[in-house]
């Protein structure tokens, strides 16, 4: 019966035959039925009606002929319709499925020919029993194989999804700037993807400064477009601004943010992608038929919105490549999302930064200056450098530099808290090394103020004073590097004109917040005409040269620099930074004047009240020889009041010195370190008014310490009806 079974089958198969088509048409109907899903994909369409035709062919074929299983071969068109089903990453299990209801199919209606043809009730057992054997075996072999080749064009789409995923995680976001983001990701997107990309971001996500002043937030604004090989430029360039309409697809994925994929017929084009009738035209001449719009949200918030567009004759968009387009288009929005907030908070830390340095350096008397700040260029953000010029008594000026560690805005609110505490502690004559001891303890109390998860404050900082009388420089610092010392210009010759350069070994402290180390002060000489040169460690250290040669260069500029501080400063970025700095760079340039004999008087005087009206004699005289017969009563009567109160309660060596500059300065010193104090007297008191008689007449007064003793100061502007020619230093 086995034979009889086999050769019963060999003619039934052979009887089938001409009636294939019939079954293809059926066997269509009935998967579209179950499976409509599948069928959404053309290409996937218009091939499955040859591999269902090849399969049924080719399942007659072993039929009839008797085959051996070895000798079964999956149908080509059959590898190709799973291979496509992979690329659109249908599920492998309907796959399985859709091989189940043909071969389903295709057996019931073999087994229901056999019950009507079959002779006997035993051949009819025979042929059902090895009819199923043989179909298994069959649907077992083919869909092996269908298997084989899914997961073969599976996996190598993944990889490709993979490659295009790690493509982009690489090409995108290699700077913090929004365009330049933005662009990368179109650049991504028509490589491997679309052949038109467009990116569109929300005024709100834009940087400020490339907002219109009046712009609507919800306003749509074309920052990046790119197209493919082969494909025209669109008739539209970048930079151009427009709104999404109420409802239309664009402004749902961006109140959504989900994505949408859309096809375009040959003569309609939706208005709120043509802008015209004329860009309308070119749309269609483009002959784009598939659209993915994608939003670009980052931290639950929409930025904006990626088109990926694609003509003829490329397929349409499928699901995976919108996949695919949302994470290229997630990635490059964390980016832009970044280089948005990197750039507002890089400008409003700049912005602090900048209303924090001094904006026009005080004229004085003592040096002649000139600065630069220049913010870092590297994804770090704006840091804490720093500098100032601080007028202190007696002629003298205190110069600063600093550099807070760090960067961003907490770097840059701790610069602005430090020179605020710089000025306050240089207002009450703090030597420099006194300065940065108190400036240690600041420092060391904001740590503590901190929060744990905030970076620890520290910072290093260079304090200098000069004094144009002394011709001195007193200097400290705090983990600083040394300042460049450069001598006055000697000519050689009428065309040549040189200058020395120094970097002064300095005792360097510990850098501000370490706590209990000391600083120290160092002193030195400088001739009139000198140059002070300080600066921060991002004008020398860069990651592509070392310190040492910069240090050379910095030299050779300073050597042959011009007279002109403000050509040193341009000429010393010029040569040390030719690119934009990696860290913040804060250079001061001061050039030292000196007051000679004619602009400072000092007299000894004797610890005896009785020499208070010679004091007030040396005042009258002095003043008649500057002719400033004008000041004598308020200068007599100030003079009288700080030399009896240094009689009284100072201690020997008294000395009275008067100092002519834009301002007059009369200053007592004395061997006692107890400062004065002003108050109030009451009405029946017979002595306390003398400070406040001071305060009174003077400009400014005050005190200041030194190891000797102490110096109490007052100050006077001079009338500009008394010209201030006579009074400048050389």
């Amino acid at each position: 019966m086995g034979t009889d079974a086999h050769a019963f089958l060999s003619d039934l198969a052979r009887g089938f035959a001409p009636r294939a088509d019939q079954l293809v048409d059926a066997t269509l109907q009935h998967l579209r039925s179950k499976l409509p899903d599948v069928w959404k994909y053309e290409d996937v369409a218009e091939v499955a009606s040859v591999a269902l035709s090849q399969h049924i062919a080719a399942a007659l074929d072993f039929l009839e002929r008797g085959l051996d299983i070895t000798e079964v071969r999956t149908p080509p068109a059959a590898i190709e319709f799973a291979g496509r089903l992979a690329e659109h990453g249908v599920p492998i299990s309907q796959l399985l499925r859709i091989y189940r209801l043909v071969h389903a199919d295709l057996l019931d209606r073999l087994h229901t020919e056999t019950t009507r043809t079959a002779g006997s009730q035993e051949l009819i057992s025979a042929t059902t029993v090895a009819l199923s054997a043989t179909a298994f075996e069959y649907v077992d072999r083919t869909a092996e194989q269908s298997v084989a080749a899914y997961q073969s064009r599976r996996d190598r789409w993944l990889q490709r999804r993979l490659t295009v995923i790690n493509e982009a995680g690489t090409r995108i976001g290699t700077t913090l700037d929004t365009t330049r983001t933005a662009q990368e990701l179109t650049a991504v997107g028509a490589d491997h993807l679309a052949d038109l990309v467009v990116v569109d971001l929300l005024s709100s996500a834009l940087p400020e400064e490339e907002t219109y002043a009046d712009a609507d937030p919800a306003t749509l604004r074309r920052v990046a477009q790119a197209v493919s090989d082969g494909c025209p430029a669109p008739a539209l360039g970048t930079g151009r601004t427009h709104t999404c309409p109420e409802g239309s697809e664009p402004a749902r994925v961006l109140a959504t943010g989900q994505p949408m994929r859309l096809r375009l017929t040959a003569d309609e084009v939706p208005g709120w992608l043509a802008t015209s009738g004329d860009h309308a035209d070119h749309l269609r001449a483009l002959g784009l038929h598939s659209l993915l719009l994608v939003p670009l949200w980052a931290r639950g918030h929409p930025l904006g919105l990626a088109l990926f567009a694609r003509r003829q004759p490329a397929d349409p968009f499928d699901d995976d490549e919108l996949l695919l387009a949302q994470e290229i288009a997630s990635r490059a929005a964390v980016n832009i999302d970044n280089a948005r907030r990197y750039t507002q908070e890089r400008s409003t830390a700049l912005t602090l930064q900048r209303s924090l340095l001094p904006h026009h350096m005080p004229k004085e008397t003592a040096v002649e200056t000139a600065s630069r700040y220049l913010p870092s260029g590297s994804r770090a953000g704006v840091g804490g450098d720093w500098f100032d010029v601080i007028p202190l008594s007696g002629a003298r000026v205190a110069l600063v530099v600093g550099d807070v560690i760090g960067h961003g805005l907490h770097a840059a609110a701790t610069m602005g808290r430090l020179r605020t505490a710089v000025r306050t502690l240089a207002d009450i004559d703090l030597t420099p090394d006194e300065l940065l001891t108190h400036l240690d303890d600041v420092v060391i109390r904001l740590q503590r103020e901190e929060e744990r998860d905030t970076d620890e404050i520290s910072a290093t900082c260079l304090y200098a004073i000069y004094d144009p009388v002394s011709r001195t420089c007193s200097l400290a610092s705090a983990g600083h590097l040394p300042p460049a010392v450069v001598t006055p210009p000697t000519a050689d010759d009428p065309g040549h004109v040189s200058r020395t350069v120094d970097f002064p070994e300095l005792p360097v402290g510990p850098p501000l917040g370490l706590g209990g180390l000391p600083f120290e002060t160092a002193q030195f000489e400088l001739a009139p005409g000198s140059r002070l040169v300080l600066y921060t460690d991002g004008l020398i250290q860069s990651r592509s040269r070392d310190v040492d040669p910069a240090l050379a260069l910095l030299h050779d500029v300073l050597a042959r620099a011009p007279a002109s501080l403000e050509e040193t400063c341009d000429e010393l970025l010029s040569a040390l930074l030719p690119s934009r700095p990696a860290d913040d760079v804060a250079l001061l340039v001061a050039q030292t004047r000196a007051l000679d004999a004619d602009h400072v008087a000092t007299w000894e005087l004797p610890s005896d009240p009785a020499f208070v009206s010679e004091a007030r004699g040396h005042v009258s005289g002095q003043l008649t020889a500057w002719g400033l017969e004008e000041l004598a009563f308020t200068t007599e009567l100030v003079v009288s009041e700080l030399v009896t109160n240094a009689i009284r309660y100072g201690k020997s060596p008294i000395q009275l010195r008067m100092i002519l500059q834009s301002a007059l300065t009369c200053e007592v010193s004395d061997a006692s370190s107890t400062a004065p104090h002003l108050r109030r007297a009451r009405v029946f008191d017979e002595g306390g008014r003398g400070l406040l008689l001071v305060a009174q007449l003077t400009e400014h007064w005050g005190t200041r310490h030194h190891r000797e003793g102490k110096v109490i100061w007052a100050e006077q502007q001079i009338p500009a009806s008394l010209g201030e020619a006579s009074f400048t230093p050389r």
